[in-house]
């Protein structure tokens, strides 16, 4: 053939180092692209082979990479469709892409979208010369009588064509490392790489050490000739080389093919998770779009740090990204999967992604087979569902919150857990009440927990980070409910006005406070002496005033006057005297009296620290005090046994 020099065909000169700044944000993922296009090679001959227009291959399809550490060498190699010169005259040195001056405009600014631009202008070949100093395409074409071609090219600008000695079909390109690309990739790195991207590419994937095969041929060779000194049999161990790849990922099968153990391999064949998964959706489709996966629920524990779960996206089972949010909503980065998208327009920048209608309709269609998933659990098998809440209620809150097409779908069956272990809807926890009363901890605020009982209400745990945020949530969608602490009101007849103003100023002077807020109320013999009650909407500033404090101290780090949060944010509590208490009224007969007005004052602070003990607020030094004086009265009563 003749041999023939020339330059790539492009409209601007400067397209390459474009290329390397802003095509490519990671530097490896040639390996997915040139691996892509070994798999494209065999698929095109496939169906040539199956149209009649190729002769049926008589050995297996498959992709080597080849790793040369001595040569600081990779080698991308198929059996494919192969190249005639022609067509590497086409498809590599005329890089064909319209708006060619446009795309060098753009990127050449400061831009912020740098990603998912790839393969759009038919680049992907080009990716090799992030890493390359030298790439080399040997390459055979499927066409009978074709020639062998070698194009080689130390810049991606200028390149030779020649002859090649490649006798087999298909394509092999060559690439001598950079000495920048040495330091990153070795053995291991490409293993790693191919794993990342190429874990379900439709081709058996071989990957191949050169020098891990040269150090085990010298040690064989070493053992051999142990052996003929000793006069024993050799017997030589060869490597023996397995796909590194699953050219068959389950979400290719029907789901009526599928068992569950095989869900569960699979699920941790894919992610590294201790525990099985919850239960799991297998999407299948080819209508309006084609569109494949199985996105799994985990098992969480609440645990807040594993909660972030990952969506991997693939195009024609080669992995994309992880959780592009253009396509899959953000609340469903809590749930784990792989989805196959091959209609999906990757190829172009995340901004015009958010404004694709099919993106839109994928996004919608996913969002539609979770929650049908939901309902159908909640429906036919509840227990189960009520089982699996702990896991999934973070997901489902927050998922209502930021999708109004989800909210629509599970609003009801958002289920509520109550402190005796029951799970109610909405609408069964507000049949006959539509005020709310809740607890964050049923234990430490137990005292409070059956009042709001005694009085009828179903007390429901809010125990999760997302709750103070959710019940807001949900007091906007319904107009008529109201969330309440158990803190937050007391039932009880409240005192006439001198009786409160009474144990007010006894209180108040007591414990030395006179800015005290107390109140009186009949509680019932039997509840405590005192209870702290603190009002819905100051429970609400003060985790409000949380965020401030972290505010401040990153203000203060940086040298800024930080927020005086007292005046923002005044801590607002109120001691409630239970008028029927039997101690209350010892109390108030002592005091009357004006005797041991030590004890008695002593004794007031006693009933204050124990309502904040209840209340979760009393601080260590309250904490000793109340601590210290309960001995002392244990040690008068068994005196007294």
């Amino acid at each position: 053939m003749e041999n023939k020099s020339g330059k790539v065909s492009v409209t601007t000169e400067n397209i390459f180092p474009v290329i390397r700044q802003w095509l490519y944000s990671d530097q490896d993922i040639f390996v997915r692209e040139l691996v892509s296009n070994c798999a494209d090679a065999v698929s095109k001959h496939k169906r040539l082979v199956e149209l009649g227009k190729a002769a049926s291959a008589d050995e297996d399809y498959k992709i080597n990479v080849i790793y040369d550490d001595d040569n600081k060498t990779i080698v991308f190699e198929d059996n494919g469709i192969g190249m005639t010169a022609e067509e590497i005259d086409k498809y590599i040195n005329q890089i064909a892409f319209s708006g060619a001056l446009d795309f060098v405009t753009k990127y050449q600014e400061q831009s912020t979208d740098k990603s998912g631009i790839i393969g759009h202008f038919g680049l992907g070949f080009y990716s090799a010369f992030m890493v390359a100093d030298k790439v080399r395409i040997d390459t055979l074409s499927f066409e009978e009588g074709a020639e062998a071609v070698s194009w080689t090219s130390e810049d991606g600008m200028e390149y030779t064509i020649e002859s090649s000695d490649k006798t087999s079909r298909g394509t092999s390109i060559t690439l001598n490392l950079s000495e920048e690309a040495q330091k990153i990739f070795d053995a291991g790195t490409l293993r790693m790489t191919l794993r990342k991207y190429c874990s379900f590419v439709p081709v058996d994937i071989f990957f191949i050490d050169v020098k891990a095969d040269r150090l085990h041929e010298e040690a064989e060779e070493k053992r051999r000739k142990e052996a003929e000194k000793k006069g024993e049999e050799f017997k030589p161990s060869d490597i023996s080389y397995a796909p590194i790849n699953n050219k068959a990922p389950l979400w290719l099968k029907k789901p009526s093919e599928c068992t569950d153990e095989e869900y569960i391999f699979f699920y941790h064949s894919v992610f590294n998770d201790g525990y099985d998964p919850l239960f799991w959706i297998h999407l299948n489709m080819d209508y309006p779009f084609t569109l494949q996966g199985i996105l799994y629920f985990p098992k969480t524990d609440n645990v807040y740090q594993s909660l972030e779960g990952r969506i991997k996206i693939y195009n024609h089972q080669v992995f994309v990204a992880d959780n592009i949010e253009e396509i899959i909503p953000d609340f469903l980065f809590l749930l784990q999967g792989c989805l196959d998208c091959s209609d999906l327009p990757l190829n172009v920048s995340r901004s015009a992604l958010q404004q694709d209608e099919y993106v839109k309709k994928l996004s919608g269609h996913i969002i539609k087979k979770v929650s049908d998933k939901l309902n159908e659990l909640f429906k036919n098998d509840r227990p189960s569902y009520e089982t699996y809440w702990s896991d999934i209620s973070v997901f489902v809150k927050y998922g209502m919150m930021k999708e109004e097409k989800f909210y629509d779908k599970v609003n009801k069956i958002c289920l509520f857990k109550t402190v005796d272990d029951k799970h109610l809807t909405m609408d069964e926890l507000t049949a006959e009440k539509k005020q709310v009363r809740y607890t964050n901890d049923k234990v430490a605020q137990a005292a409070y927990v059956e009042m709001a009982r005694n009085d009828g209400f179903e007390v429901i745990v809010l125990d999760e980070m997302i709750d103070d945020n959710f019940i807001s949530f949900l007091e906007y969608k319904y107009s008529d409910l109201r969330f309440k602490r158990v803190d937050a009101d007391l039932t009880g007849e409240d005192s006439d006005d001198e009786t409160r103003d009474k144990l007010r100023d006894f209180f108040r002077a007591a414990l030395s406070d006179d800015k005290l807020e107390v109140s009186a109320k009949a509680l019932g013999a039997d509840s405590m002496p005192a209870l702290i009650m603190e009002s819905e909407q100051n429970r609400r500033m003060q985790d409000m005033r949380k965020q401030y404090e972290k505010m401040n101290a990153m203000n203060k780090a940086a040298g800024q006057e930080p927020m005086n949060l007292d005046e923002l944010f005044p801590i607002k509590t109120e001691l409630v005297v239970n008028t029927d208490s039997p101690l209350i009224g010892k109390l108030r007969a002592l005091e009357s009296m004006g005797t041991k007005k030590e004890e008695t004052d002593r004794l007031a602070q006693h009933i204050y620290d124990q309502a904040k003990l209840a209340h979760g607020t009393l601080d260590s030094e309250g904490l000793s005090r109340f601590l210290k004086y309960n001995t002392e009265l244990l040690g008068k009563s068994a005196d007294n046994i």
